[in-house]
């Protein structure tokens, strides 16, 4: 009996009451949303700093007629788009960028040439696009100055061409030559860059589809026209993209071997000039915009003409 009503008298063990371990929604959703940002802000940060930020004060000097020096500055409003638009000395150098656009076009095809080319088993392959690609590895002023001594009156050039009969030519001085020449060498220095694009594209096409089409008799023409055109259009696009962009901007050749003279003066030579020669910072703001939304505008017209689609090869 003691040990019954012992049992019976031994209070009640406590129960330990079950802690819910399921997180609130408000709480555990808010450090997922806020992390991102976190990572996001040193990028977004100097993006807003150096990129944002000028172009606003850019667009903000192009309203004055700020000569650069002096802290006032007087707004003028449109006025120097005025002058840009109205003045054929200002506006009319674009005329130049004709010249490096072409030269885009056989920049490009020449480089999808070579790269066709030494994509496939070809001997000394490797050696091949070491000298190709060397020449966009070389600074621009050094360029210049090389290409100086090969355009000079009994220079490079003009001693190769009297091999074969050929007479001296003021390359750089004739206002008919001077540009081609520029252009010329504006080739050769980016050709390096579009060869390694439209090889690294051919290469990542798998190899596969090249047997097949091998075994069904494809030539080296239907293996190009099937395959390697669909497979690099991508890449062809960006090409295109960056050249175009690239031929209304040129300045570092130019200025170097002409500085802008005997009618090699581009749109951004004249920019700089503006700024640094003449004191009209307003005025040379205003071209940059006026270049920066050419660039803006001629980029977004060729991608709605030429879509960036990925191609289907299988």
């Amino acid at each position: 009996m003691t040990e019954l009503t012992g049992a019976r008298s031994r209070p009640p063990e406590p129960r330990t009451a079950r802690v819910s371990h399921t997180p609130m929604p408000g709480r555990a959703r808010r450090p997922g949303r806020i992390t991102p940002w976190l990572y996001l802000a040193v990028p977004l940060g100097l993006l807003l700093t150096f990129t944002y930020v000028p172009v606003a004060i850019l667009v903000s000097d192009s309203l004055t007629n700020w000569d650069g020096v002096s802290p006032d500055r007087a707004f003028t409003g449109l006025d120097n788009y005025v002058q840009l638009f109205s003045r054929p000395e200002l506006f009319g150098v674009f005329v130049v960028s004709l010249f490096y656009l072409a030269a885009v076009f056989v920049q490009i095809g020449l480089a999808l040439y070579l790269a066709v080319i030494l994509s496939f088993s070809v001997r000394f392959r490797n050696l091949f696009k070491g000298i190709i690609f060397f020449p966009y590895l070389i600074n621009g002023v050094a360029v210049g100055f090389v290409f100086l001594y090969f355009f000079r009156p009994g220079g490079t050039l003009d001693t190769v061409l009297g091999w074969f009969g050929g007479g001296p030519h003021l390359w750089l001085g004739n206002p008919h030559l001077v540009n081609v020449s520029l252009a010329g060498v504006s080739v050769w220095r980016f050709l390096g860059l579009n060869f390694v694009l439209f090889l690294g594209a051919i290469q990542s096409i798998p190899g596969q589809l090249y047997e097949a089409a091998e075994l069904d008799g494809a030539s080296r023409w239907h293996l190009f026209r099937y395959i390697i055109a669909p497979g690099i259009k991508p890449i062809t696009s960006l090409s295109l993209i960056l050249g175009i962009s690239g031929s209304l901007s040129v300045f570092e050749i130019p200025y170097i071997m002409t500085g802008g003279s005997g009618g090699s003066e581009t749109f951004v030579i004249q920019t700089i000039k503006l700024a640094f020669e003449f004191n009209k910072t307003g005025l040379a703001s205003a071209a940059a915009v006026v270049l920066l939304a050419i660039v803006l505008l001629v980029t977004w017209v060729q991608r709605r003409l030429v879509p960036d689609e990925k191609a289907d090869l299988v």
